[in-house]
């Protein structure tokens, strides 16, 4: 076998189809997504959404770069793999590997991890040894700092990928550096027998700190107001609730695409780590500043509503699930 850098790996056949436009797009992906992050921060914020004038005001590079969120996000990543090691949970096996007969094993204890963060996180809020808010004030930093993590990470995956030169993913497996780089070179890259890191990335450290950002989000609007709003709240309730719910159901990925076909590239890198907890809880950071106080009649009408979309998509997804775990 090749172990250049750029050479492909022959236990795999070579990826001839690409997906994204190829390099180009993989690209545009890789540094046109992460300005979509910053976008949404400039666009909506304390003094305006949508600026009707059209002006917005950036911060210089020295105002986004920051050593001390850069080891804060280290220590929540850190604590993440502390409780993967430190909590007990069954072994998984999952679905069978393209060589028809190999089931890698996995660790379950993702929602003891959940209930273990958030619960540290509440009660060192309640007891003032957390800022929390400290999320909602240097969020920027935060962002920055999680992108440039997400960089280096993903390096450390394709040159460890290119090293063992196995386990190779079937679309990540073109020759072609930047693309593989993006779409992940390796199907399931791990450390030791239980850290499955994309298994891993794919469910801890970008979907339990959602959760904890819109946390952040609500203790801010509760120091400015004196009280939090029932609209935050729901937004609260509801995104928790998602959590919780894939948490729990942790197995029913082991059957997704990302697990069983993706390679494990800066593509999911980015989605899991950055793009989840800094996109999604736009809507909370935007309450912090524009409170909505929704009617009784509303908000009833809303937790109906989630209510009935909840019950669909965890039905359909265990449908989904029991029907892929007999085929195989």
């Amino acid at each position: 076998q090749q172990s250049s850098m750029g050479s492909i790996s022959k236990d795999v056949p070579r990826t001839k189809e690409f997906e994204f436009s190829g390099s180009i797009g993989a690209i545009g992906i890789m540094f046109g997504l992460p300005l979509v992050i910053f976008f949404l921060y400039f666009v909506c914020n304390a003094d305006y959404c949508f600026p009707s004038d059209g002006h917005m005001s950036f911060p210089s590079l020295s105002e986004l770069i920051s050593l001390e969120a850069f080891l804060v996000y280290l220590a929540w990543f850190g604590s993440m793999i502390a409780l993967h090691y430190l909590l007990p949970g069954p072994m998984e096996d999952g679905l069978v590997l393209r060589d028809g007969k190999t089931r890698l094993k996995y660790k379950l204890n993702g929602f003891a991890t959940f209930i273990v963060s958030i619960s540290f996180v509440g009660l060192g809020t309640f007891f003032g040894i957390i800022p929390v808010t400290y999320i909602y004030d240097h969020f920027l930093q935060l962002v920055f700092a999680v992108l440039i993590f997400a960089y280096l990470f993903s390096t450390f995956l394709y040159v460890k990928s290119r090293v063992e030169d196995k386990g190779i993913a079937p679309l990540g497996n073109t020759g072609r550096v930047i693309y593989d780089f993006f779409i992940g070179h390796q199907l399931n890259p791990r450390i030791g027998s239980s850290l499955d890191l994309k298994f891993f990335c794919e469910l801890r450290p970008g979907l339990i700190l959602w959760v904890v950002i819109n946390f952040a989000m609500a203790m801010k609007q509760y120091e400015i107001y004196g009280s939090v709003t029932n609209s935050m709240i729901l937004v609260n309730l509801f995104q928790f609730v998602y959590v919780a719910d894939a948490l729990w159901n942790e197995r029913a990925v082991l059957t997704t695409m990302d697990i069983t076909t993706d390679g494990f590239g800066f593509m999911l890198v980015f989605g899991d780590l950055a793009w989840v907890p800094f996109t999604y809880t736009t809507q909370a950071r935007y309450l912090v500043h524009h409170p909505l106080h929704l009617s009784t009649l509303a908000v009833v009408g809303i937790i109906l509503l989630k209510v009935v979309g909840m019950s669909i998509f965890r039905l359909a997804n265990s449908q989904k699930v029991e029907c892929l775990v007999d085929v195989v």
